[in-house]
Order: structure tokens, then sequence, then C-alpha cells
């Protein structure tokens, strides 16, 4: 290709998605940029002045800050690495040739994918309620003697929050490890079975290893949503008892929303998740390259 060719080519491709880039552009990194400069400035509601770093020296003295990132964190070291195992033994199982209605139960497991979140926060707080029907099966079973106030336990309260997310999410991810489990050459897993590979064998010495490029990439992105975590919480505990469930991204919308606006210091604890973020993604993708 000629060099008047190629640049014709090159503006082709340029012209094509310079109305999307503008529009992240303008829509993304703008507010971006907007909200690091307000998270400079201290005052309530439009009453803003500039204060420099004021609003980040605040975060070392406020406890509730530090009670919804504990929570938050908590939520992501139980919760992802459950539902990405989870995600890759479903898949690894509906990924079998000779394994009858896979469609119907990849449908049935992605289905709680597409459920609304709050419609879904509701029908997990019946069901742990103290007159739900998981109280009324455990007193059923003899398990218990009196119900459970899940909701209104701090730790049980937790794992309601937990459970709620594996449902929904679980699915999600599996079928980004069904999709990459499809474009590996199943003669390696014949391989391994000729060899005398069991299930496990396989599972943990051929498939995990190979499919460690996707589970980085699903990793981050749970990362994200679980860092970001709002209506679960919001729906099913409300961020109670006290602020035993309440995430870093609730206690945001609360600056901002529920007490006396705080918008500066709400931008300053935004940008802290977002440091977070990327902080914790460059560990996980130096680990996995050492790996």
């Amino acid at each position: 290709m000629s060099k008047k060719g190629k640049r014709r080519f090159q503006l082709t491709g340029w012209s094509m998605v310079v109305v999307a880039a503008a529009f992240v552009l303008f829509f993304s990194y703008v507010p971006m940029v907007q909200a690091f400069f307000l998270s400079l400035k201290t005052g309530k509601g439009a009453n803003l002045e500039f204060s420099g770093l004021a609003n980040y020296a605040r975060m070392f003295q406020d406890k509730v800050f530090w009670t919804t990132l504990g929570n938050t964190l908590l939520y992501a070291v139980i919760q992802i690495p459950v539902m990405i195992f989870l995600a890759l033994l479903i898949a690894v199982l509906l990924n079998d040739p000779g394994l009858k209605l896979r469609g119907i139960y990849r449908t049935c497991i992605f289905l709680p994918c597409v459920t609304s979140l709050v419609s879904y926060s509701i029908l997990f707080k019946n069901l742990f309620a103290v007159d739900g029907l998981v109280n009324q099966l455990l007193l059923k079973l003899g398990l218990i003697d009196t119900a459970i106030p899940f909701v209104l336990t701090d730790g049980w309260a937790k794992a309601v929050v937990v459970i709620a997310l594996l449902w929904r999410h679980t699915g999600y991810f599996m079928i980004f490890f069904l999709s990459a489990l499809q474009n590996i050459d199943q003669s390696v897993f014949e391989a391994a079975k000729l060899d005398g590979s069991n299930f496990f064998q396989t599972f943990f010495r051929i498939t995990m290893p190979m499919m460690r490029p996707i589970v980085f990439l699903t990793s981050v992105m749970a990362l994200n949503n679980t860092l970001q975590l709002f209506d679960e919480v919001v729906n099913l505990t409300n961020g109670g008892p006290g602020n035993a469930t309440r995430t870093i991204s609730q206690y945001i919308y609360d600056l901002s929303f529920t007490y006396v606006p705080s918008y500066g210091y709400a931008a300053a604890v935004s940008y802290v998740v977002l440091l977070l973020i990327v902080l914790i993604t460059i560990v996980q993708k130096k680990v996995i390259r050492e790996k």
C-alpha cells in the first residue's frame, strides 16, 4: 500500500471513531478532571472555597470513611475469588460436549444477570427476613431454634450481601470463561484424559493456567464493580445495622445528597476509590506476570 493509500485508510478509520471518542472525552474524562478540581474545595452546598488537600487530610480522621472502605474491601476479598472460581467451574462443566440441554442450563445460570438490581435485592431481603423462606426452612429442618434476623445482625447482613452478589454476577462472568474455553483446542484436554488426568487435575493444572489472561480481565472487572457497589446494599440493608454493611459508594452518595451536601469531600473520596482500583489492578497484573 502506498503512503497516500495508507494515510487515506487511517483517515477513514479515524473518521469512524472520532464522534464516539468525542462523546467519551466530553462525558467521561472532562467530568473526571472537573471532579478532581472539585475535590480541592471545601464548603457546604454551592458555597465552596479552594482549600488544597484539606479534604484528603480529613479522611484520616473520618471513622465512617474507614468503616465503609473496610466493608467494601471485605466484600471484594470474599466475593471476587469465590465468584471467579464458581464461574470458571460452571463454565468448564457446561463446556462438556456430551452434556445434554447445555443451552437451557446456560440460560438459567445467566438469567440472574438480566434481573433488575432493585428487584433481586428486594427478593433477597424477603428471603432472608425474620419470617422469610430461609428462616422457615431452617426452622423446619431443626437447624435453628429461633428465627435469625439476618439483615439486622452485622455478620449475617454482610453474608447476605455476598450471597446476593454471587447469585447475580456468577453467570455473567461464566459467559467470559465459556467463550474463552471454546477457543481452546480440545485436543489439549483429550491428551490430558489419555494421560490419565482426572477432572480436578485437568481443571487445576491445565484449564486454570490457560485461562490466566481472562481470569485477570474478569478479576479487574469484578473489582471495579465491587468497589462501586451501591444498589444491593441500599435495597438489602440500607447500610445497616449502623454502618456494618455500608459501602464507600453509598457513603459518597450520602455525602452528596443525604447529608448537608459536601461535594468537595465526596469528590475526594471518589478519587481515593479510583486510586485504589488503579493500584490493585497494577498489583494483580504484576502478580500474574510473575506467575
